[in-house]
């Protein structure tokens, strides 16, 4: 049985919002969607978050912001005047 030092302290939902620069609302709607592993303790159910889960959400997340600025987005002028779609004031797209 581990003894009390070997045990790593669980960091608060506060604590992980701070860490990921987010809202604390956004960690516990990441919590409550699975986003982020959870562990509820007490009897209120209060939320704590191992270190090493958080770290690999921040790999995680890093590894998908990679792909996304790999991938080619082509820009409006690429684009024939034709297929260009404008807002109109309904919300609606209307073609040129």
């Amino acid at each position: 049985m581990p003894n009390h030092e070997e045990i790593d302290p669980m960091l608060t939902t506060s604590e992980v919002a701070r860490l990921l620069n987010v809202h604390i609302n956004t960690v516990r709607r990441w919590s409550n969607q699975g986003v982020l592993k959870t562990y509820r303790i007490g009897t209120r159910g209060d939320r704590r978050f191992h270190r090493e889960d958080i770290a690999t959400f921040l790999t995680q997340k890093s590894k998908m912001a990679n792909l996304d600025t790999e991938m080619e987005i082509p820009s409006l002028s690429d684009q024939s005047s034709g297929s260009r779609q404008n807002l109109s004031a309904s919300g609606a797209y209307d073609r040129k």
